[in-house]
């Protein structure tokens, strides 16, 4: 193994053990993190009225990809990083049972706590796999939808991501992700672990992202929604994140500031021709 791949290991395993920690306080990479709700990131009381509660208090994203999409009954729906089965229930429910969802996780108690939120639910229609973003445990061209929840800015080779997600759509087959993206940081925040997880310091820019999409082979990539995150915004962001972390309040309000300006939540569609 390379020792780029051995470094790619690395991260896949601090990110996850982050997260499996964060199975015990709520928390997001939304725009109002501070109020540690479904709802402050997009999701209806309508949408999350009929879910499980732990998975709706186990949310992690930026957005809700599911609701501004296009999924139908008889689809066959991906969902990258799945956690703890929130979008995964939510578009069991839109594709019927006909259709078919499969969330794809590497972290185990994540895996383990959505598989049971799946069957509160009442699913027959919805799985979930273990494994990488990278590398999906998804046949080529099976796909009619992929979505994904702040997830894919936490791959540290997101080139690989964007291919898989190229692979494992049909032909016609569409995307939209939320996600988060970020301008210029500063290399020590970059070089954050915790700040890594906490869903900035591995983001990239707006241009790379759409970029990457078309250079997967990827069309009609473009920004459907966005938010610019203020310091407050992010602060609260941070301290949610990284409440269980021990990083000092200096520390967090530091990378607030530099952050400020640079960090936006995007959903981004793309379709494969």
């Amino acid at each position: 193994m390379t020792e780029p791949n051995k470094a790619h290991d690395q991260v896949h395993d601090e990110v996850a053990g982050f997260y499996a920690k964060a199975l015990s306080r709520s928390s997001c990479c939304g725009s109002s993190c501070g109020t540690n709700t479904a709802e402050s990131i997009g999701y209806q009381a309508s949408d999350t009225s009929d879910i499980p509660n732990d998975a709706v208090a186990n949310s992690f994203g930026c957005g809700n990809p599911v609701a501004f999409s296009g999924v139908h009954e008889g689809d066959v729906v991906v969902d990258l990083g799945s956690g703890a089965g929130i979008d995964v229930i939510m578009a069991g429910h839109k594709v019927g049972p006909e259709g078919h969802v499969i969330g794809v996780d590497m972290t185990g108690d994540m895996i383990e706590r959505a598989r049971a939120n799946i069957a509160a639910a009442g699913l027959a229609n919805a799985e979930i796999r273990e494994g990488l973003i990278e590398h999906m445990p998804v046949d080529d061209g099976l796909v009619d939808w992929v979505i994904s929840n702040c997830v894919i800015n936490l791959s540290p080779d997101k080139p690989a991501v964007f291919a898989e997600i190229a692979r494992v759509l049909k032909p016609g087959g569409e995307m939209l992700v939320s996600d988060i993206v970020v301008e210029a940081l500063p290399e020590w925040v970059r070089a954050d672990k915790a700040l890594y997880s906490a869903c900035v310091a591995g983001a990239i820019s707006e241009p790379a992202y759409l970029a990457g999409l078309r250079a997967a082979g990827l069309v009609d990539v473009e920004i459907r929604d966005r938010l610019d995150y203020d310091t407050g915004q992010i602060t609260a962001m941070y301290r949610d994140e990284l409440g269980g972390e021990g990083v000092a309040d200096e520390v967090v309000a530091r990378a607030a500031m530099e952050a400020t300006g640079k960090v936006s939540s995007i959903s981004v569609y793309a379709r494969r021709p």
